[in-house]
């Protein structure tokens, strides 16, 4: 071979081994995003995935897709993920609950979300809050407690099993030591109205649809389940300010991909999340429907869906929840 052949050819063969996966990231997307969502249309996780779907097809100049796939807790959506190529361009907006506590709650799984997902960005999390009725004569966690050892056999309902609200009822049932009996619901709107009528005894529910109950009077809040105070709530006192040091339970989203992304597409998925989760009109939108911004970084997702875990397995299984299908 000519020797300015042979250079020739030698420059192709390292420049395509440079460009490998780079060259072809650096043009990310170029073509559509599919986001899958584990649940109905019109619920939060739904809701997160269509405001940032339009904001990312937006920045990309790309189709960004929603498609809703629900059932069994969000398992199925992501099985579809998990085995998807790992390309960027097959995407979840992913609950901790998927992450966190399908594996200690269903038998068996077809995938394993903590090694065959990706975490990109925690977007959003929205903590309950405990609830009761206005039949219940208490204004304080502490009142609750001594409410509930005089009258075993109360109630809590949730809107489902294996619900971050279910899951809440049964740590504060372990934690403060009463004997309160669960309900499950499907969803929570029958939940309130039975909260409202006087059927069940509490309930650690969603914020949103909560707040206007509360500020009218018909139901009294006793405490928020996160960390800290909350934005849209501040003079209730969190759990851990009404004595029980590490409660905390909240339902946090974010966008997770296939195990084996590139880490380029992970960063730059990462990055485009945050910048339009900083937006002043999506930060509203979702402030208004009770969710406290993140846009976290993929590490930091990580850290803290792998901090749940135990948690969440060391309930379900005191709760005899272990190994069961929903």
């Amino acid at each position: 071979m000519h020797r300015r052949t042979m250079l020739a050819a030698g420059l192709i063969a390292v420049t395509t081994l440079l460009a490998g996966p780079a060259g072809a990231q650096s043009g990310y997307p170029n073509h559509t995003v599919r986001v899958l969502i584990g649940y109905p249309p019109g619920g939060p996780v739904d809701i997160i995935g269509r405001i940032m779907a339009d904001k990312l097809s937006a920045q990309w100049k790309q189709p960004v897709v929603v498609e809703n796939i629900s059932g069994a807790g969000g398992n199925i959506a992501g099985d579809r993920v998990a085995k998807a190529t790992p390309d960027g361009y097959t995407l979840m907006v992913a609950t901790n609950a998927l992450v966190a506590i399908n594996p200690s709650l269903y038998a068996k799984m077809s995938y394993n979300p903590s090694k065959d997902l990706t975490p990109i960005t925690l977007a959003v999390f929205s903590p309950n809050i405990l609830v009761v009725g206005p039949n219940v004569p208490v204004t304080s966690v502490k009142e609750m407690v001594a409410y509930l050892k005089a009258h075993p056999g109360s109630t809590y309902a949730s809107a489902g099993v294996g619900t971050t609200q279910h899951l809440a009822g049964e740590l504060f049932k372990s934690m403060a030591k009463v004997d309160i009996q669960h309900v499950p619901y499907r969803g929570a709107a029958p939940v309130i109205t039975d909260l409202l009528g006087g059927r069940v005894t509490m309930f650690f529910g969603a914020i949103s649809p909560l707040i206007p109950l509360v500020r009218e009077g018909k139901l009294r809040a006793l405490a928020v389940t996160s960390e800290k105070r909350f934005g849209l709530v501040p003079n209730l006192p969190t759990m851990i300010e009404a004595g029980y040091p590490g409660f905390v339970s909240v339902l946090s989203m974010g966008l997770m991909s296939p195990a084996g992304t590139p880490p380029a597409i992970i960063n730059k998925i990462a990055a485009d999340s945050k910048a339009l989760l900083a937006m002043p009109d999506v930060r509203a939108k979702l402030q208004n429907i009770g969710m406290e911004v993140v846009g976290s970084t993929p590490a930091e997702f990580k850290a803290d869906l792998d901090r749940e875990i135990p948690q969440w397995a060391k309930v379900i299984e005191q709760a005899g929840l272990k190994g069961s299908n929903k």
